[in-house]
């Protein structure tokens, strides 16, 4: 636990036979639940998953449904066990654990219900991201903040997240996104139920590898953020109240309606 709140840790992989044993290692002890979600790899991501010294929950997709796809299924399996909060950490092991506290705190405090890794502040990134992946987070976060209506907003494209159990219960997970950019369509849907967003500084963490953005991408995240524009105009202003450190209880107290049968979703 963390500050009173259970922790689930959602690690969407597919191909990560070299990473997932290490990545799922670094997970502090204090997680209470830590699922794989293996996206129909064609290794052994889900058997080497399934050895760690720990005891990960390892779920395996039939058929490829997307990074995104990956993620509703740990979000449904982490709200199955009553968890408070859900991370997301990508099993190439490319979000430094040491980072999961910072990230936590915010939401353990109240001062928002979804917090978001910020690489683009850290004094290393120009170092360690590649260039591609650099300027293309900043205009796509440039974009998507005045989407959701946070102008202020960094790092857009980062998949080191973290949401409370009642932002997640608020939303239609069917409807997000499962491909290249869900984490902007996952933003404006947070937004759009009337939550706040925080973001918290993190390593960026790389291997030397090249960038895999391509041109189509570009037109996919626009038209993302066009969506996120669209629906947080249907859904006005609406907000969501703070939740107080001293109401975290209320996060458990929460009857996940409408779950019935949808953590089957994930094989």
């Amino acid at each position: 636990m963390f500050e009173g709140l259970r922790i689930s840790v959602v690690v969407p992989a597919r191909n990560e036979v070299d990473w997932i044993a290490d990545m799922v290692r670094s997970i502090p002890a204090w997680v209470d639940h830590v699922v794989v979600v293996d996206d129909a790899s064609d290794d052994l991501t889900s058997e080497v998953a399934a050895t760690t010294h720990r005891d990960a929950e390892v779920l395996r997709h039939d058929c490829r449904r997307g990074v995104g796809g990956a993620i509703v299924s740990g979000y449904r399996s982490a709200l199955a066990r009553g968890t408070d909060v859900a991370v997301v950490m990508a099993g190439d092991g490319q979000m430094c654990p040491d980072d999961l506290p910072a990230l936590l705190r915010p939401l353990a405090r109240g001062e928002a219900d979804y917090a978001k890794g910020d690489r683009l502040k850290h004094p290393d990134v120009r170092r360690v991201m590649p260039p591609a992946r650099y300027f293309a987070g900043h205009a796509f976060s440039w974009l998507t903040g005045r989407a959701v209506g946070m102008p202020t907003l960094s790092d857009s494209q980062s998949g080191y997240t973290a949401i409370t159990r009642r932002a997640l219960l608020a939303m239609d997970l069917s409807a997000m996104w499962t491909g290249y950019g869900y984490p902007n369509d996952l933003l404006g849907m947070v937004r759009a139920a009337g939550f706040d967003a925080i973001d918290v500084p993190v390593r960026p963490v790389y291997r030397g590898e090249k960038s895999g953005l391509r041109p189509h991408h570009l037109l996919v995240v626009g038209a993302l953020i066009a969506r996120v524009a669209v629906r947080r105009a249907l859904a006005g202003e609406r907000r969501a109240p703070a939740t107080p450190r001293s109401q975290a209880q209320e996060l458990r107290d929460v009857v996940p309606h409408g779950l019935g049968g949808a953590a089957a979703d994930a094989e």
